[in-house]
């Protein structure tokens, strides 16, 4: 009867008074050691802090990792979408596709450069941009896409690439979760015109903000150069700007830290892959909780967060009591930041005026996004649950810990929900 009674004690949910699944401390981010110290050193020394031949020396190694020809660096991910788009020659008055669940960038860039974003829906079983949506949205206007590889997992790049080429389209992929993924052994970022990458301070590689552009193509390589760097042209003399430029350099230092950081993410990726795959033997077969769907094209998959559906009906328990369930074993999940982006003021109150750059920037362009539905997008914004990257950093037998965590709360749902 004791024993009786301490298994039902130990199987009973962390919220209920039972003991937690994950009593320990997860690994904390960002990670650094004495490579970051010693490269900062050096900068530091040297005096030689502004744009030099650390930045050089990381756009090489990056581009390498990547598997392309080219690396432009600049001072974030937001700024790099930007550079990408004027790059390739997206002007005011066209459309740009995007998809609705992705950080306010993707789609805040496009206006940036007075073109208009066009929301396309995502696929339910991998929250990347969905194909016949694109075909759907595609206009006389329409002069680019923006797959986004979400958490890692890389957007359907064959079908996507299909319908640019048939329209006569530019495909800048934005990768800010994407360091180090391949698809069929190419790198993110190389399987459009150009891919965008941020190293932001919750990034997979970090120097706390930092972004780069990569690809194949040396012209845009060479025109996106110029635009960070004031639109000096590549040979010319300091004070003569030929193109419209602005001033998006990153320093030193910032490439200092990456270049220490990208020593140590080929380890890390697969360190996550491998805890991932933990993840996925654990839940494949528990109900409610629905896994995306497997990716075998990918040779190598950055995880930027492991994220699930977790079907409420099926749970008989609604999210936001699941999440409180797990976070209460120790396991650090939430429901992500995306919302679908046309719900935020700047797209929803699009079509209010007057005029104004930060305010109202489309007020102008007769815009209304007061209709747009992406049903998929804004049914994953209501059962989604995010794992963090960090947590994958963790030995094997705390990913173990975790799955136990998830099981328990999943069915331990009634006695969660009557309480």
């Amino acid at each position: 009867m004791l024993s009786e009674a301490r298994m039902e004690s130990k199987d009973r949910p962390a919220l209920l008074g039972g003991p937690r699944a994950c009593d320990f401390e997860w690994p904390r981010w960002p990670v650094h050691d004495e490579s970051e110290r010693r490269l900062l050193l050096e900068v530091l020394d040297s005096g030689k802090w502004w744009f030099g031949e650390k930045v050089r020396a990381f756009e090489a190694a990056y581009a390498a990792f990547q598997g392309s020809r080219f690396a432009v660096t600049c001072t974030n991910g937001t700024t790099a979408i930007e550079m990408a788009l004027r790059g390739v020659g997206v002007v005011e008055g066209d459309e740009v596709i995007v998809p609705p669940y992705t950080f306010i960038a993707t789609a805040s860039a496009v206006v940036t450069v007075g073109a208009v974003p066009v929301f396309a829906d995502i696929q339910p079983d991998t929250l990347c941009l969905d194909p016949d949506d694109v075909a759907r949205k595609i206009t006389p206007r329409t002069r680019a896409i923006i797959p986004v590889h979400v958490a890692g997992r890389m957007a359907d790049m064959a079908r996507l690439n299909t319908l640019a080429t048939r329209h006569r389209l530019a495909v800048v992929e934005d990768a800010a979760h994407a360091w180090g993924s391949q698809w069929q052994g190419r790198g993110a970022g190389t399987l459009g015109r150009c891919g965008t990458f941020s190293f932001q301070v919750s990034k997979n590689l970090t120097a706390g903000e930092g972004g780069v552009m990569v690809t194949d193509d040396e012209e845009l390589a060479d025109l996106c150069r110029s635009y960070t760097h004031c639109g000096r042209r590549k040979g010319s003399a300091w004070y003569d700007h030929d193109y419209l430029g602005s001033n998006l350099r990153m320093t030193e230092f910032q490439a200092a830290v990456l270049l220490a950081q990208l020593g140590r993410l080929p380890e890390q990726v697969a360190r996550r892959e491998a805890n991932a795959q933990v993840l996925e033997a654990g839940l494949r077969d528990l109900p409610g909780i629905r896994l995306l769907a497997p990716a075998p094209e990918m040779t190598r998959r950055s995880y930027h967060m492991f994220i699930f559906r977790a079907d409420e009906q099926e749970l008989g328990l609604p999210r936001a009591r699941f999440i409180e369930a797990v976070q209460a074993e120790g396991l650090p999940v939430s429901e992500g930041w995306y919302r679908p982006l046309y719900r935020n003021g700047v797209f929803a109150n699009a079509h209010l005026g007057p005029a104004h750059g930060i305010t109202a920037p489309l007020a102008s362009a007769a815009i209304d996004y007061r209709g747009v539905r992406c049903p998929v997008c804004e049914a994953v914004c209501k059962d989604a649950v995010w794992i963090p990257h960090a947590v994958l950093l963790a030995g094997a037998e705390r990913l173990a810990k975790a799955v136990s965590a998830i099981r328990k709360v999943a069915q331990n749902a009634p006695a969660l929900r009557a309480d």
